[in-house]
């Protein structure tokens, strides 16, 4: 299996399956001499990990991370730092019964033509556990975003059918960690754990919206062709689990728009070169522009259910899938901090290499 690294110059290698021993990586190419905070480490993965509210999978894991290489008194050597974070609640007698079977929507079917063998406790490899090591990566990532003010903010902006309508710049976004489901305002996060607890009576699930907001980041970073910053975000949030659509800026909107509404007038401000507008979400012609970098990920209903399904199994036999195990009615709230790992890797990657053009 190829495809499991991430990154030109910062590069994450991740491994592991979602009932194996243990899931982690390897971040290579990351700079000598900063900071490491193991606290955030841990409080990134406290965001991400499972059973942490009644909302949520119950899976009683306490992702703990464990540093192998890559680091000495708290400072990155420049080497490769290897972590792991040991499964501990593991369950696979929750899956006995999908040895043959190909679950609706999920990466049975394609894993088992493409590789002839998979695992089939929890999916294995394509199971959102492996974001693990993404959010371990990220939060190292973050460290040296973190030196250059650069500031990553997301949350849940829809929730099924449920949405937050207020302006951006009338939220508190340090309220966003208040939320069970990491929203920002408390009437429209009232809703949404309304609409999740209804679903999760039904035995039913729900997709949503995430929107990631990103400041201080300086004009230039980027290339103009293959390697634009929004597609290198886009690759990002588009391989994560059950992500289905990926809009920067005015995104799929501007298909409504006039040019003359559109265009990002240019003015200065305070000696500097600024934009009356954002409609290009912080990058123009691929690079990024001064402006604030926002856009918003699309995630799809968790395919597993807790009622009955129609499908087949591998020798092509009709079957009844009946819902077991643990799982999220909406993973969205839990993906907020993986949309925020995703861009921070992306970004300190972009950082890296426009040093080597500015060298």
């Amino acid at each position: 299996m190829s495809g499991n690294t991430f990154g030109k110059i910062l590069r994450l290698t991740t491994f592991g399956e979602s009932h194996g021993k243990a899931v982690g990586g390897i971040l290579d190419g990351f700079p000598a001499g900063i900071k490491i905070d193991e606290h955030l480490l841990q409080l990134e993965l406290k965001r991400r990990k499972p059973g942490q509210n009644e909302l949520v999978s119950s899976r009683n894991e306490a992702d703990e991370v464990e540093i192998l290489s890559g680091v000495f008194n708290s400072l990155s050597l420049g080497t490769p730092i290897a972590f792991l974070v040991w499964n501990k609640d593991q369950n696979p007698a929750d899956y006995v019964h999908l040895e043959d079977a190909f679950r609706p929507s999920h990466a049975d079917f394609t894993f088992e033509k493409k590789y002839g063998i998979r695992d089939y406790r929890g999916g294995g490899r394509s199971s959102a556990r492996e974001t693990i090591a993404r959010v371990i990566g990220g939060a190292f990532a973050k460290m040296i975003l973190n030196s250059l003010d650069i500031r990553i903010s997301a949350f849940v902006n829809r929730i099924g059918e449920v949405a937050l309508q207020k302006d951006d710049s009338i939220l508190d976004l340090s309220l966003t960690e208040n939320s069970p489901v990491r929203c920002p305002d408390a009437e429209t996060s009232d809703r949404m754990i309304e609409l999740i607890g209804k679903m999760k009576k039904e035995g039913d699930t729900l997709g949503g919206e995430i929107k990631c907001i990103i400041q201080n980041v300086p004009v230039s970073w980027g290339e103009p062709v293959f390697d634009k910053l929004h597609a290198d975000l886009g690759k990002a949030m588009l391989s994560i689990n059950a992500v289905k659509g990926f809009a920067i800026g005015s995104g799929f909107e501007a298909a409504k728009m006039r040019g003359s509404v559109h265009n990002d007038l240019f003015e200065m401000q305070g000696g500097k070169v600024r934009t009356q507008s954002n409609f290009s979400g912080g990058v123009q012609g691929g690079i990024s522009n001064g402006e604030d970098i926002y856009f918003n990920v699309a995630f799809k209903p968790v395919a597993t259910l807790m009622k009955d399904q129609q499908s087949i199994d591998k020798f092509g036999k009709a079957i009844t899938l009946k819902g077991k195990g643990r799982h999220d009615v909406c993973v969205v709230p839990r993906a907020v901090p993986i949309v925020e790992a995703m861009a921070a890797l992306v970004l300190a990657d972009h950082f890296l290499l426009n040093k080597t053009v500015h060298l």
